[in-house]
């Protein structure tokens, strides 16, 4: 089990490796666009040399890819929901360029459909997404903070979606601990919690951890990252999750703020490594 965070790709996505290994990263998560939209930056041989080079000489063992943040596949509009098959289908091959071993995204709303009908456009989008992908970049969807309508903070229904999707691209979920923690699953309880993810999802459906802790309430419904330590999580439940991760081989993800992530980064070590 591996431990990183998130990285820029200021001044191109080559630059990211040397940036994850000054924060102690041994694994890193990065955009390879911008969250909020516009063209992506063209990955010429160059580049995607570069940064298989720098990924090797800082010993970054995994990248994992996060899609841009509009990503709808159950909007009302047409463009909106095939403009979300076309970008993550380009994640999944960019990332297959790279050697990214997964691309996360979250689904959407279903705020305009309607949950039946936004869950059957998910699936139906989904499916798109997948249709003939040969690349080597596996699919996971990220489970939601449960505010408004948005889709996947129970994790039974990213389960019923990736059995109903059903391609081998599509491998399972990145399970975030606050955004659980915010949709009801209280990490707190770490024996209660982990039978209900178990029953809900199966635990070897979890391919990827964003370990955050939260900055407001159990059961809150609100998407609040807070630093390892300081949040309504806490310490004790995150022994727990390190040692479930290890014992799993499951990688972990920090998705707090720079500079202070690197603490955060040093916190989970010292945990996994006691």
């Amino acid at each position: 089990m591996n431990i990183g965070c998130h990285i820029s790709i200021a001044g191109g996505i080559q630059n990211a490796p040397e940036r994850a290994h000054d924060l102690g990263c041994e694994v890193m998560q990065i955009f390879t666009r911008s969250p909020q939209g516009g063209k992506a930056p063209e990955l010429t041989k160059e580049i995607i040399n570069s940064f298989k080079i720098q990924n090797s000489k800082f010993k970054i063992l995994n990248t994992y890819i996060h899609t841009p943040y509009y990503i709808n596949f159950a909007s009302g509009n047409n463009r909106i929901r095939y403009g979300s098959v076309s970008v993550v289908r380009d994640e999944l091959e960019r990332g297959s360029l790279l050697g990214a071993k997964y691309v996360m995204t979250h689904l959407g709303s279903a705020k305009e459909l309607g949950q039946k009908k936004a869950l059957t456009k998910t699936i139906e989008m989904l499916k798109k997404t997948l249709e003939g992908y040969a690349g080597t970049t596996k699919l996971l969807l990220e489970n939601s903070a449960g505010a408004g309508e948005i889709i996947g903070d129970d994790l039974s229904e990213l389960a019923g979606i990736i059995k109903k999707v059903n391609h081998p691209a599509l491998a399972g979920i990145c399970l975030d601990t606050q955004h659980s923690f915010a949709s009801g699953y209280d990490w707190r309880d770490f024996e209660k919690t982990i039978k209900k993810i178990s029953y809900e999802v199966g635990l070897r459906k979890i391919k990827l951890i964003h370990a955050n802790d939260s900055q407001t309430d159990f059961d809150s419904k609100k998407d609040r990252h807070e630093h390892i330590r300081k949040g309504k999580i806490g310490l004790d439940a995150f022994k727990n999750i390190v040692a479930f991760a290890q014992k799993n081989e499951i990688d972990m993800i920090l998705e707090t703020k720079w500079p202070e992530v690197k603490e955060d980064i040093s916190v989970l070590k010292k945990l996994r490594d006691a």
